[in-house]
């Protein structure tokens, strides 16, 4: 049996981050991944950092690449009624958000723990979590050539998404889930072609939402609203190039650059959080303890949130015998979490046309965003949410 302090499930942002952050406080870690070092450093997900993100990277020392390659943004566009709305985040917060892809960081915090031996093991399998209610949880697994493994711990951290073996471990009765299901979803493309605009553009549109976005000054991500229940296979290259000109289109000169399809997929909507997001000495972080609907751009930012809650709390109790941060995590978090998920729901209630809306909900929906265009209370709010609120 092998022996570590903190057995971390699940090689995301999530995961990854907290084994640096433990790391670089001296408590040992190690980090188990179902998926292979390829899938998850080309896995395209979450684009839009923060700023407590982005200076959270900094300040641990894995943001160079992030500041040689990342799009700092000071701004974005509310698209409707055939006009842009800027929301001029650098001036009613004096913060920025930067792009830089999910996977670009899990690159990074893969290159900085092999830089320094820390261990991460790719392609495990058969993961079990025992002995969660003691002070030595284990983890059972098979490594990457099918041996079976044991691992000792003092504390597991759950950082393996909604679909992990974290959360379902936790006895019946011990943790309380809310739940909601959008009647929509989105067609997510990446395109090799320059964006169309500099900065990022929300579009409401009678026909559905759509986004416009980037990954790079070279690449572009584009998003459009489709039932939840669509099929990839309806959607030929064609057919959505047209429909983001249609919902993209303004009445004054905007032309959609169009390009090369390089991934396209459909991406169900849910909202989604269990209570609390601790059991014992089982730690939930990221996607294992919430979900949000990805409008507000608020999922890898929750994860790096929770993480840097966690790391603090398990110094306290590893290092120094105090148990008041861990006893607190879940508390601790779900504020941050309640309020991203409410941002992000504003966010999708605002934007998306629900099939199942009349037209008094409709006009509600553009007096929101008249609203929010044209006062400046209104927009530093969503603004000061987007960019991110400062840590506790």
């Amino acid at each position: 049996m092998a022996r570590t302090q903190v057995g971390i499930i699940g090689a995301g942002p999530a995961g990854l981050l907290l084994s640096y952050l433990l790391h670089a406080e001296g408590i040992d870690a190690v980090v188990l991944e179902a998926r292979s070092r390829e899938y998850v450093e080309k896995r395209v997900r979450a684009g839009v950092c923060e700023h407590p993100t982005v200076e959270l990277l900094r300040e641990i020392g894995v943001g160079t690449r992030l500041d040689a390659e990342g799009l700092p943004h000071h701004g974005f566009s509310l698209r409707f009624d055939g006009r842009d709305h800027r929301i001029a985040l650098s001036e009613l917060t004096g913060r920025t958000i930067t792009v830089y892809g999910q996977q670009e960081i899990v690159k990074d915090l893969i290159a900085a723990h092999e830089a320094k031996g820390y261990p991460v093991e790719f392609e495990v399998s058969d993961v079990e979590l025992a002995e969660l209610d003691t002070e030595r949880p284990r983890v059972t697994y098979r490594d990457a050539d099918g041996a079976p493994r044991e691992l000792d711990c003092d504390v597991i951290a759950g950082c393996d998404g909604f679909h992990g073996v974290s959360r379902p471990t936790i006895p019946g009765g011990q943790v309380k889930s809310f739940d909601r299901e959008y009647p929509f979803a989105w067609l997510g493309v990446l395109a090799q072609t320059p964006p169309s605009d500099e900065e990022l553009i929300y579009t409401h549109h009678e026909r559905g939402f759509a986004l416009h976005s980037m990954r790079s000054p070279e690449i572009t991500r584009l998003y459009l609203q489709v039932p939840h229940d669509e099929k990839i296979e309806n959607w030929p290259d064609d057919r959505i190039w047209s429909e983001l000109s249609a919902r993209l289109a303004t009445e004054s000169e905007f032309s959609l650059r169009e390009g090369p399809i390089l991934d396209k997929g459909v991406t169900p909507m849910r909202s989604f959080v269990a209570e609390p997001m601790q059991y014992g000495r089982l730690f939930l972080a990221g996607d294992a303890a919430h979900i949000v609907p990805p409008t507000g751009a608020k999922g890898m930012n929750l994860a790096v949130a929770d993480v840097r809650v966690l790391s603090r709390a398990l110094v306290d109790l590893l290092l120094h015998n105090r148990s008041e941060r861990a006893v607190s995590y879940s508390d601790t978090c779900l504020r941050r979490v309640w309020r991203a998920e409410h941002f992000s729901w504003y966010m999708t209630s605002m934007l998306h046309v629900d099939p199942a809306s009349d037209e008094f909900q409709r006009r509600l929906q553009l007096s929101q965003l008249r609203y929010t265009a044209s006062s400046r209370a209104a927009a530093t709010s969503l603004a000061e949410n987007y960019v991110g609120l400062p840590f506790e």
